[in-house]
């Protein structure tokens, strides 16, 4: 028997012949035996109105795997992809880099905190840009306690109160609407997430901070021309 898949999408290409074990042939030619690959099974089914092509193969060391979500609405269904998403890219970080930091805007008032005590050791007007750089910081927990209901300035100085005091793992738990320790809820972020985002959050400042000229974007071609004048009846 001879089974024939027509895949137009590269991408479902390689991921067919990851799940599978096969080689891509680039011309039309009888495959070598290291070519050919292997599936447990492959079925037709039917899943949320649409018919796709199950291929299984988990005891051939397949690590390619699909998830299927399915939601009652396109905006949920955007969430859970979105979850799903970051959910993966995260463990993949953590496989390169997995040292981690407290989350719930912890690490953000800890940092804004000591930029700020930074900034008061400094003289002229750098003193001034430091403390500003370190006001930055409270945007983070300002937008998680608005998005929950709270009330941001309570939370900004009880976050500074609890740090102030050494608690430096001291983060917002948005369903009490308390202030409380994360390594106790478990909410924690990566550090390189968090250092590649001040980072390019930086540079980004600094760019904008740079530019003196304004770009005005102007129509195409030269000058206009003159309209030529009616000619005579001679």
């Amino acid at each position: 028997r001879l089974m024939v898949l027509k895949i137009s999408s590269k991408f479902e290409l390689r991921r067919f012949c990851r799940t599978t074990g096969a080689v891509a042939l680039l011309k039309l030619s009888p495959p070598n035996a290291d070519d050919l690959g292997y599936a447990d099974s492959i079925s037709v089914q039917e899943i949320g109105g649409a018919t796709v092509t199950i291929v299984k193969n988990e005891e051939g060391g397949n690590s390619v795997s699909t998830v299927v979500l399915r939601a009652s609405t396109d905006s949920i269904l955007d969430d859970l992809e979105r979850a799903v998403d970051d959910g993966v890219n995260t463990f993949k970080a953590m496989c390169r880099d997995n040292r981690i930091v407290p989350g719930a805007a912890a690490t953000e008032i800890e940092l804004a905190k000591r930029v700020k005590e930074f900034s008061f050791k400094e003289t002229g007007l750098d003193q001034y840009a430091i403390a500003k750089f370190a006001e930055s910081f409270e945007m983070v927990p300002k937008t998680l306690a608005e998005n929950a209901g709270l009330n941001a300035m309570e939370i900004i100085s009880s976050l500074y109160a609890e740090h102030s005091y050494g608690n430096t793992k001291v983060g917002i738990d948005l369903e009490g609407g308390v202030c409380k320790d994360v390594s106790v809820m478990r909410i924690w972020d990566l550090f390189i997430t968090k250092f590649f985002a001040l980072k390019y959050a930086a540079d980004a400042a600094c760019t904008v901070l740079r530019v003196d000229q304004i770009i005005m974007a102007k129509p195409a071609g030269g000058p206009k021309r003159d309209k030529p004048a009616a000619m005579d009846e001679d």
